[in-house]
């Protein structure tokens, strides 16, 4: 299962959104309003709980300055990346998209379809004011 966020314009360059990105402990201000629960376990690994959902630790997988992002899950059953992807567009500006793929039976890729897509957009969108 692959999706992908909207593509977000932001008036930093893409070193700054790709180090704002490459510290974890940023994603605390990205998440959405129905988190319940999030805390750093280390420099490159974070846990969280989104309300109603069980915890999910993910892991920087993969760090390419300053374009691309790559957390992973760490641990736990399921196997997927989120891929924060950063261009530079104009002096000054970037924009970033972020991308989760998954390997998912049918049945899971839909019931999480739509609660992840909600997820990567609230990540993306929140971004430009995080920063």
């Amino acid at each position: 299962m692959n999706l992908e966020s909207p593509k977000i314009n932001i008036d930093k360059t893409a070193q700054e959104v790709f180090d704002f990105l490459g510290n974890v402990e940023n994603f605390e201000k990205l998440m959405p309003d129905n988190i319940s629960k999030f805390e750093v376990l280390d420099k490159d690994k974070f846990l969280f709980a989104l309300k109603g959902m069980p915890e999910i630790v993910l892991k920087k997988k993969e760090a390419e300055a300053p374009k691309k992002i790559v957390l992973g899950a760490a641990g736990g059953k399921l196997d997927f990346a989120l891929t924060g992807n950063i261009n530079d567009t104009e002096d000054g500006k970037s924009e970033v998209q972020l991308m989760f793929s998954g390997d998912f039976n049918p049945m899971m890729a839909m019931m999480i379809k739509g609660p992840i897509t909600k997820f990567i957009e609230t990540l993306a969108t929140r971004i430009p004011n995080a920063i």
